[in-house]
């Protein structure tokens, strides 16, 4: 599959897309908006990236949340790396 120069999700990992959604969000809105009990009883970036990685529809809901919030303005995550 050829990657789109375009692609917003390009160059991220599901962490980064994760991490910020959590910043941004919360893990309540998380768990109220895309209803995975990984979300919702006892939360952690560890557990929610094991179930997202095997559960590629909870992935591509993940996925659409942070897409629908690039486009509302919010900024991507930052690499660590640049400063």
């Amino acid at each position: 599959m050829q990657e789109h120069p375009r692609d917003p999700l390009h160059g991220l990992t599901l962490e980064a897309i994760l991490t910020a959604l959590v910043a941004r969000h919360g893990w309540v809105a998380l768990g109220e908006r895309i209803r995975i009990r990984c979300f919702t009883h006892e939360p952690s970036i560890k557990s929610s990236l094991a179930f997202l990685r095997r559960n590629p529809w909870a992935r591509q809901k993940v996925e659409a949340w942070y897409l629908y919030d690039l486009r509302r303005g919010h900024s991507p995550p930052r690499d660590p790396g640049s400063k």
